[in-house]
Protein backbone atom coordinates (compact mmCIF):
# COMPACT_ATOMS: atom_id res chain seq x y z
CA UNK A 1 0.00 0.00 0.00
CA UNK A 2 1.33 3.53 -1.11
CA UNK A 3 0.63 5.89 2.35
CA UNK A 4 2.54 9.03 0.67
CA UNK A 5 3.06 9.90 -3.09
CA UNK A 6 6.29 11.36 -4.42
CA UNK A 7 6.02 13.12 -8.34
CA UNK A 8 9.73 12.19 -8.34
CA UNK A 9 9.21 8.08 -8.05
CA UNK A 10 7.76 9.03 -12.08
CA UNK A 11 8.92 11.74 -13.00
CA UNK A 12 11.54 11.94 -15.67
CA UNK A 13 15.61 13.65 -15.00
CA UNK A 14 14.43 16.55 -16.65
CA UNK A 15 11.18 16.62 -15.00
CA UNK A 16 12.85 15.97 -11.73
CA UNK A 17 15.60 19.10 -12.32
CA UNK A 18 12.16 21.38 -13.05
CA UNK A 19 10.66 20.27 -9.83
CA UNK A 20 13.60 20.74 -7.73
CA UNK A 21 14.04 24.29 -8.95
CA UNK A 22 10.23 25.27 -7.91
CA UNK A 23 10.92 24.02 -4.91
CA UNK A 24 13.57 26.43 -4.22
CA UNK A 25 11.65 29.14 -5.47
CA UNK A 26 9.19 28.90 -3.54
CA UNK A 27 11.23 28.43 -0.29
CA UNK A 28 12.97 31.63 -1.18
CA UNK A 29 10.19 33.41 -2.01
CA UNK A 30 9.07 32.24 2.08
CA UNK A 31 11.79 33.48 3.10
CA UNK A 32 11.76 37.27 1.68
CA UNK A 33 8.04 37.25 2.76
CA UNK A 34 9.85 36.37 6.42
CA UNK A 35 12.40 38.67 6.64
CA UNK A 36 10.21 41.60 4.97
CA UNK A 37 7.87 41.22 8.28
CA UNK A 38 10.64 41.16 10.77
CA UNK A 39 12.45 44.16 9.31
CA UNK A 40 12.43 47.43 10.86
CA UNK A 41 9.30 49.69 10.03
CA UNK A 42 8.95 53.50 10.03
CA UNK A 43 5.23 54.25 10.78
CA UNK A 44 5.77 57.57 9.47
CA UNK A 45 6.91 55.95 6.27
CA UNK A 46 4.35 53.22 5.75
CA UNK A 47 1.11 54.87 7.35
CA UNK A 48 -1.22 56.03 4.50
CA UNK A 49 -4.57 55.93 6.02
CA UNK A 50 -5.99 59.41 7.58
CA UNK A 51 -6.12 59.70 11.02
CA UNK A 52 -7.90 61.97 14.06
CA UNK A 53 -6.05 63.45 17.24
CA UNK A 54 -8.23 65.37 19.96
CA UNK A 55 -6.23 67.79 22.29
CA UNK A 56 -6.73 68.39 25.84
CA UNK A 57 -9.00 71.22 25.03
CA UNK A 58 -10.84 68.44 23.53
CA UNK A 59 -10.33 69.69 19.62
CA UNK A 60 -10.38 66.78 16.97
CA UNK A 61 -7.80 67.68 14.32
CA UNK A 62 -7.65 65.24 10.85
CA UNK A 63 -3.96 64.22 9.61
CA UNK A 64 -4.37 62.72 5.68
CA UNK A 65 -1.09 61.42 6.65
CA UNK A 66 1.62 62.14 9.14
CA UNK A 67 3.00 65.40 9.51
CA UNK A 68 6.38 66.02 7.77
CA UNK A 69 6.76 69.77 8.76
CA UNK A 70 6.51 69.77 12.45
CA UNK A 71 6.47 72.74 15.07
CA UNK A 72 6.27 72.71 18.32
CA UNK A 73 6.52 76.04 20.68
CA UNK A 74 8.51 75.05 23.71
CA UNK A 75 11.91 73.26 24.42
CA UNK A 76 10.16 70.07 26.88
CA UNK A 77 7.93 69.56 23.94
CA UNK A 78 10.62 69.66 20.88
CA UNK A 79 12.47 67.49 23.13
CA UNK A 80 9.39 64.70 23.36
CA UNK A 81 9.39 65.01 18.97
CA UNK A 82 12.80 64.53 19.19
CA UNK A 83 12.26 61.11 21.01
CA UNK A 84 9.03 60.71 18.40
CA UNK A 85 10.46 61.26 15.35
CA UNK A 86 13.25 61.83 12.78
CA UNK A 87 15.18 65.48 12.92
CA UNK A 88 13.82 65.72 9.33
CA UNK A 89 10.66 66.24 10.12
CA UNK A 90 10.89 68.56 12.66
CA UNK A 91 11.07 72.16 11.05
CA UNK A 92 12.25 74.15 13.42
CA UNK A 93 13.56 73.99 17.41
CA UNK A 94 13.68 75.98 20.58
CA UNK A 95 16.95 78.49 20.30
CA UNK A 96 18.35 77.38 23.81
CA UNK A 97 18.29 73.54 22.43
CA UNK A 98 21.51 75.10 21.17
CA UNK A 99 23.03 76.26 24.80
CA UNK A 100 24.93 73.63 26.49
CA UNK A 101 23.78 74.95 29.70
CA UNK A 102 20.39 74.28 29.29
CA UNK A 103 20.53 71.76 26.92
CA UNK A 104 20.61 68.23 26.30
CA UNK A 105 20.42 67.78 22.88
CA UNK A 106 23.13 70.26 21.59
CA UNK A 107 24.15 67.47 19.65
CA UNK A 108 21.04 66.12 17.96
CA UNK A 109 19.19 69.71 17.06
CA UNK A 110 22.47 70.34 14.62
CA UNK A 111 20.89 68.50 12.69
CA UNK A 112 17.65 70.79 12.00
CA UNK A 113 18.68 74.37 10.54
CA UNK A 114 15.72 76.73 11.71
CA UNK A 115 15.91 77.77 15.34
CA UNK A 116 12.60 79.66 17.09
CA UNK A 117 12.35 81.75 20.38
CA UNK A 118 8.60 83.33 21.00
CA UNK A 119 7.22 83.55 17.63
CA UNK A 120 4.63 85.74 16.27
CA UNK A 121 2.28 83.58 14.44
CA UNK A 122 4.06 85.46 10.68
CA UNK A 123 7.36 83.88 11.92
CA UNK A 124 5.44 80.39 12.75
CA UNK A 125 3.24 80.45 9.01
CA UNK A 126 6.70 81.38 6.95
CA UNK A 127 8.01 77.72 8.17
CA UNK A 128 5.01 76.04 6.50
CA UNK A 129 4.65 73.64 9.18
CA UNK A 130 2.06 70.58 8.82
CA UNK A 131 1.56 70.18 12.52
CA UNK A 132 2.20 73.14 15.30
CA UNK A 133 1.97 72.21 18.76
CA UNK A 134 1.43 74.62 21.59
CA UNK A 135 1.87 74.07 25.18
CA UNK A 136 -1.67 75.22 26.85
CA UNK A 137 0.54 77.62 29.14
CA UNK A 138 1.84 79.66 26.28
CA UNK A 139 0.05 82.29 24.17
CA UNK A 140 -3.37 80.30 22.82
CA UNK A 141 -4.22 83.31 21.81
CA UNK A 142 -2.40 82.12 18.62
CA UNK A 143 -4.46 79.30 18.13
CA UNK A 144 -7.42 80.30 16.72
CA UNK A 145 -5.24 82.74 14.28
CA UNK A 146 -2.96 80.01 13.18
CA UNK A 147 -6.33 77.23 12.35
CA UNK A 148 -7.86 80.10 10.33
CA UNK A 149 -4.50 79.89 8.18
CA UNK A 150 -4.91 76.41 7.76
CA UNK A 151 -2.56 74.78 10.33
CA UNK A 152 -2.80 72.04 11.98
CA UNK A 153 -2.77 73.05 15.53
CA UNK A 154 -2.91 70.30 18.38
CA UNK A 155 -3.03 72.11 22.30
CA UNK A 156 -1.40 70.08 24.86
CA UNK A 157 -0.04 70.30 28.52
CA UNK A 158 2.96 72.26 29.34
CA UNK A 159 3.52 69.28 31.79
CA UNK A 160 5.10 69.95 35.37
CA UNK A 161 5.00 66.50 36.85
CA UNK A 162 5.65 62.93 35.15
CA UNK A 163 1.99 62.10 34.72
CA UNK A 164 1.39 64.68 32.42
CA UNK A 165 4.99 64.31 30.83
CA UNK A 166 3.63 60.64 29.94
CA UNK A 167 0.45 62.24 29.12
CA UNK A 168 2.12 64.65 26.27
CA UNK A 169 4.17 61.93 25.08
CA UNK A 170 1.32 60.21 24.01
CA UNK A 171 -0.65 62.81 22.68
CA UNK A 172 2.65 64.01 20.61
CA UNK A 173 3.15 60.61 18.99
CA UNK A 174 -0.53 60.22 18.36
CA UNK A 175 -0.12 63.45 16.58
CA UNK A 176 2.69 62.74 14.40
CA UNK A 177 1.57 59.18 13.36
CA UNK A 178 3.39 57.32 15.68
CA UNK A 179 1.28 56.05 18.74
CA UNK A 180 3.83 52.87 19.20
CA UNK A 181 6.69 54.70 19.51
CA UNK A 182 5.09 56.50 22.08
CA UNK A 183 4.43 53.25 23.88
CA UNK A 184 7.93 52.63 23.58
CA UNK A 185 9.45 55.65 24.81
CA UNK A 186 7.06 55.58 27.83
CA UNK A 187 8.65 51.58 28.60
CA UNK A 188 12.08 53.23 27.95
CA UNK A 189 11.17 56.08 30.62
CA UNK A 190 9.72 53.18 33.03
CA UNK A 191 12.87 51.16 32.45
CA UNK A 192 15.51 53.82 33.35
CA UNK A 193 13.46 55.17 36.81
CA UNK A 194 13.75 51.33 37.57
CA UNK A 195 17.20 51.21 37.22
CA UNK A 196 18.03 54.63 39.29
CA UNK A 197 15.68 53.52 41.90
CA UNK A 198 17.39 49.92 42.41
CA UNK A 199 20.16 52.00 43.62
CA UNK A 200 18.69 54.36 45.36
CA UNK A 201 16.56 51.22 47.13
CA UNK A 202 20.49 50.51 48.65
CA UNK A 203 20.79 53.89 50.35
CA UNK A 204 19.88 53.62 54.21
CA UNK A 205 17.04 56.37 55.70
CA UNK A 206 19.42 57.71 57.68
CA UNK A 207 21.77 58.69 55.41
CA UNK A 208 19.02 60.43 52.86
CA UNK A 209 20.19 64.01 52.34
CA UNK A 210 18.39 67.44 52.76
CA UNK A 211 18.49 69.49 49.69
CA UNK A 212 17.09 73.19 48.41
CA UNK A 213 17.40 74.78 44.83
CA UNK A 214 18.36 78.23 44.58
CA UNK A 215 16.82 78.67 41.36
CA UNK A 216 16.73 81.44 38.94
CA UNK A 217 12.80 81.41 38.35
CA UNK A 218 12.10 82.82 41.50
CA UNK A 219 10.08 80.40 43.55
CA UNK A 220 10.69 76.88 41.54
CA UNK A 221 11.36 73.64 43.33
CA UNK A 222 8.68 73.89 45.91
CA UNK A 223 6.18 71.29 46.52
CA UNK A 224 4.12 70.35 43.54
CA UNK A 225 7.16 70.46 40.83
CA UNK A 226 9.23 68.30 38.43
CA UNK A 227 12.02 68.83 40.83
CA UNK A 228 10.34 67.71 43.84
CA UNK A 229 8.99 64.72 41.88
CA UNK A 230 12.17 64.00 40.62
CA UNK A 231 14.10 64.72 43.77
CA UNK A 232 11.48 61.78 45.82
CA UNK A 233 12.30 59.29 42.75
CA UNK A 234 16.21 59.91 43.81
CA UNK A 235 15.93 58.99 47.23
CA UNK A 236 16.82 62.66 48.01
CA UNK A 237 14.34 65.08 50.72
CA UNK A 238 13.36 68.64 49.15
CA UNK A 239 14.00 70.94 51.70
CA UNK A 240 11.21 73.37 50.63
CA UNK A 241 8.58 70.39 49.90
CA UNK A 242 9.61 69.43 53.82
CA UNK A 243 8.64 72.53 55.04
CA UNK A 244 5.23 73.22 52.86
CA UNK A 245 6.40 75.57 50.22
CA UNK A 246 4.44 75.10 46.52
CA UNK A 247 5.82 75.21 43.62
CA UNK A 248 6.52 79.04 42.57
CA UNK A 249 5.80 80.36 46.27
CA UNK A 250 8.67 82.40 47.32
CA UNK A 251 11.07 80.83 50.04
CA UNK A 252 12.04 83.36 52.33
CA UNK A 253 15.69 83.36 53.68
CA UNK A 254 14.35 83.23 57.54
CA UNK A 255 12.95 79.56 55.82
CA UNK A 256 16.12 78.29 54.26
CA UNK A 257 17.59 78.64 57.75
CA UNK A 258 14.40 77.18 59.26
CA UNK A 259 15.17 74.27 56.46
CA UNK A 260 18.92 73.61 57.16
CA UNK A 261 19.95 71.93 54.64
CA UNK A 262 22.59 69.35 53.98
CA UNK A 263 23.84 70.74 50.01
CA UNK A 264 22.73 73.66 48.29
CA UNK A 265 22.19 73.30 44.71
CA UNK A 266 23.15 76.18 42.72
CA UNK A 267 22.02 77.77 39.47
CA UNK A 268 24.70 78.22 36.22
CA UNK A 269 22.92 79.82 33.67
CA UNK A 270 24.37 83.50 32.94
CA UNK A 271 22.42 83.75 29.58
CA UNK A 272 25.62 83.95 27.36
CA UNK A 273 27.37 85.85 29.63
CA UNK A 274 24.85 88.46 29.76
CA UNK A 275 24.01 87.71 33.06
CA UNK A 276 25.78 88.04 36.16
CA UNK A 277 24.94 84.44 38.11
CA UNK A 278 27.75 84.93 40.77
CA UNK A 279 26.53 88.08 42.05
CA UNK A 280 22.85 86.16 41.85
CA UNK A 281 24.87 83.41 44.24
CA UNK A 282 26.84 85.95 46.27
CA UNK A 283 23.47 86.97 47.61
CA UNK A 284 23.36 83.52 49.65
CA UNK A 285 26.34 82.47 50.19
CA UNK A 286 27.87 85.95 51.33
CA UNK A 287 24.46 86.66 53.26
CA UNK A 288 25.83 86.76 56.80
CA UNK A 289 22.29 85.56 58.23
CA UNK A 290 22.69 82.15 56.55
CA UNK A 291 26.20 81.67 57.54
CA UNK A 292 24.78 79.52 60.26
CA UNK A 293 23.57 76.55 57.75
CA UNK A 294 25.04 73.07 57.48
CA UNK A 295 25.40 73.59 53.52
CA UNK A 296 27.18 76.36 53.87
CA UNK A 297 29.62 75.92 56.87
CA UNK A 298 30.35 72.75 55.30
CA UNK A 299 30.42 74.72 51.41
CA UNK A 300 28.39 71.58 50.77
CA UNK A 301 27.11 73.62 47.40
CA UNK A 302 26.72 71.36 43.79
CA UNK A 303 25.82 72.78 40.13
CA UNK A 304 23.63 69.96 39.20
CA UNK A 305 23.12 70.54 34.81
CA UNK A 306 20.66 72.32 34.57
CA UNK A 307 19.23 70.34 30.78
CA UNK A 308 18.41 67.65 33.56
CA UNK A 309 16.77 69.26 36.44
CA UNK A 310 14.22 71.67 35.07
CA UNK A 311 13.66 69.20 32.00
CA UNK A 312 9.99 67.75 31.43
CA UNK A 313 10.48 65.58 28.81
CA UNK A 314 11.34 62.16 28.74
CA UNK A 315 14.25 63.07 29.95
CA UNK A 316 12.86 63.72 32.95
CA UNK A 317 14.70 60.48 34.28
CA UNK A 318 18.25 62.09 33.93
CA UNK A 319 17.17 64.93 35.98
CA UNK A 320 16.54 62.11 38.82
CA UNK A 321 19.71 60.33 38.46
CA UNK A 322 21.53 64.13 38.47
CA UNK A 323 20.14 65.00 41.41
CA UNK A 324 20.90 61.22 42.49
CA UNK A 325 24.53 61.71 41.29
CA UNK A 326 25.06 65.40 42.84
CA UNK A 327 24.36 64.12 46.17
CA UNK A 328 25.61 60.14 46.53
CA UNK A 329 28.11 60.20 44.27
CA UNK A 330 29.42 58.28 41.38
CA UNK A 331 27.14 55.25 41.28
CA UNK A 332 24.27 57.33 39.37
CA UNK A 333 27.29 59.22 37.00
CA UNK A 334 26.08 60.12 33.65
CA UNK A 335 27.44 62.20 30.64
CA UNK A 336 25.44 65.35 29.68
CA UNK A 337 24.06 64.14 26.27
CA UNK A 338 21.78 61.35 27.41
CA UNK A 339 18.29 61.64 25.41
CA UNK A 340 15.58 58.71 25.47
CA UNK A 341 14.81 58.14 21.69
CA UNK A 342 12.38 55.70 20.47
CA UNK A 343 13.80 56.75 16.82
CA UNK A 344 15.16 53.86 14.87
Amino acid sequence: MILWYNPLMTAGKEEKMLFKKGIVLLFLCALSVLFASCGPSNTAEHQTAAYTVTDIEGTAVDFPAPPKRIVTLSMSTDEVMLGLVEPERIAAVNTLLDDPVSSNVTGLVKEIPQRIGNPAVEEIMALHPDLVVVPDWGDLTMVASLREAGLKVIVCKGATNLAEIRETIQLLAAAAGVPERGEKLLSMMDGKLAEIQEKVAKIPQGERKRVVLISLMGGYGGLGSSFDEACRYAGVINGRAELGIRDFQVMTKEQLVQIDPDILFLPTYNDHGKYDVDQFRREYLGDPSLQTMKAIRNKAFAEPFEGYIYNCSQDFVFGVQEIAYRVYGDAFKQGEDEHLSAVP
